[in-house]
Order: C-alpha cells, then structure tokens, then sequence
C-alpha cells in the first residue's frame, strides 16, 4: 500500500517585533468607567436614606420592576465578563515594567501592544462604556421601583452593595496599583451579579 505523503508542516507565525508595537492609550481610560459602572449598580444602597415619601408630582418610573431587574443582571454578567477579560489580559490591564507598583495615574501604565491587542483593547474599551450606560438607566429604574414600593430587597443585600460601594471609594483613595483595581474589580462585580439575583428571588416569594 503506498504510503501518502505528510501534509506540509503549518508556518510558524513570526514573533512580534518591536517595531510591530505602539504604545497603547492608558488603560485607565478602560478600568475607570468600567468600577464606574460597578459603583452605578452599588448606587442602589442610597435607597435606604435618601428616599422620601411619594407625591403625586413624581414621575412615574417607564419600565416595570420585573424588566428592570432583568436587564440589571443581563449588565451584571456582562460587567463580570468585562472584568474577566481584563485579568486575562495583564500586558493591557495589569501594569507592567517599572510601573506595575506605581498608583493608579494617567500617563503612568500605558504598554506597547501589538496590532491584535490594539483591537481588544478598543473591543473592551466599547463593551466597558456600554455597559456603564446600561448601569446607570438599569439601576436607577430599580431604585425607582425600590422608592415605589415595587422592589423590597433584604437588608443583608442592601448592607452588601453599601459594603461594595466603600470598597470602591477605598481603591480610589488608595490609588492602589492597577493590578489591584483589576483584582478588587473582578470580585466586586461578582458580588453585585449575586445580589441582584437575590433581589430577582425575593421578589419571585
């Protein structure tokens, strides 16, 4: 039986040069707005003393508590994966060289990134601003249905995103290191995912 030839072997790709790399935008330009939307949803804590009785001048929230609740855990997972990502990709997100101690600062972290890095770092910079907007209008109509008395979270849950929202203010008075912010992030928005489903749950009883 004649033997078939082998397939030729597949070209390695090239490695990366230096001269194949630019200098990235900062990438706290990507981490900031995406803790930002994490302190939108931890925003949720005010209820408890900044709402006021109804009046009948109020307006009216547009969406029903059961939808708003929804698109706030579809953006909750969504922030989670956002931050997954970040941690998998230290060389963008993570601080490196001499500055991989230094405090959060603009000007401070930016890396030299080959071209495909380019393209995740402008995918992650689009998801994380989307996901800020969807924060904000997610989380203020479930406040309005807290305020309206549609929404009754447990307390252990209020406590919980109180406790988050002091996390966050902590990382940003710290000026911790960028790895850090990535780090406490991550664990932060998988806090808030199960919180907004234990809201989702106490409403379903």
């Amino acid at each position: 039986m004649a033997r078939q030839p082998s397939s030729p072997p597949t070209p390695a790709k090239p490695a990366t040069s230096g001269s194949d790399t630019r200098i990235a935008p900062d990438p706290l330009i990507v981490v900031l707005p995406a803790l930002s939307a994490l302190a939108a949803v931890t925003c949720i804590t005010s209820v408890t003393w900044a709402t006021q009785e109804p009046s009948a001048e109020r307006t009216r929230a547009k969406r029903k508590a059961a939808s708003a609740l929804r698109d706030l855990e579809t953006c909750c997972v969504g922030l989670d994966e956002v931050f997954s990502r970040l941690k998998r990709n230290r060389n963008l997100f993570g601080g490196t060289g001499a500055a991989a101690a230094a405090p959060i600062k603009f000007g401070v972290h930016g890396p030299r990134v080959t071209p495909d890095e380019t393209r995740l770092f402008h995918q992650l910079m689009n998801d994380t601003v989307s996901m800020l907007v969807l924060a904000t209008q997610n989380a203020f109509d479930v406040m309005a249905a807290i305020e309206d008395g549609e929404l009754k979270p447990p307390e252990h849950v209020i406590d919980g995103l109180g406790e988050a929202q002091d996390t966050l203010n902590q990382l940003m008075g710290d000026k911790v290191a960028l790895r850090v912010a990535v780090d406490s992030g991550a664990e932060i928005a998988q806090r808030l995912l199960g919180y907004v489903r234990e809201i989702k749950s106490a409403r379903a009883d």
